[in-house]
């Protein structure tokens, strides 16, 4: 894409016992206005995850992240949510919640390039 472009993101993090507040990075969610899209880059450190919740239930968690993403891409097996324009998809994705699956507040950004951007932020951020 050409141009400057500006946009928002959050990073996606799992929080496998809520009382402790403790999270781990699994993802950041990019969303452009224009040209309307929403990219959603995850991965699983299933060792961290066990270090911090030896029971978490990994599968349940990889379902839940399915249906973010598939929220995200508009995905007509996404449920109502993924149904929504692509501004109030980003709005319910990055919405404070309490629950396992959490994403942090949304930061601006100016890009040229948002492909090398979430590349970039997913390095920075998750790996």
């Amino acid at each position: 894409m050409q141009g400057r472009h500006v946009y928002e993101y959050a990073v996606i993090r799992v929080l496998p016992v809520l009382e402790r507040e403790e999270f781990v990075n699994v993802g950041v969610v990019l969303f452009c206005k224009r040209p309307g899209t929403i990219h959603v880059r995850t991965a699983l450190d299933e060792a961290k995850l066990r270090a911090f919740a030896g029971d978490l239930d990994l599968e349940q968690l990889r379902l839940n992240l399915d249906a973010f993403e598939r929220i995200a891409r508009g995905d007509p097996d996404g449920g109502p949510i993924a149904q929504l324009d692509v501004p109030s998809r980003f709005r319910w994705l990055t919405a404070v919640r309490s629950s396992a699956l959490q994403t942090s507040r949304p930061h601006p950004g100016l890009s040229d390039d948002l492909e090398g951007t979430l590349d970039r932020l997913f390095v920075e951020l998750v790996l």
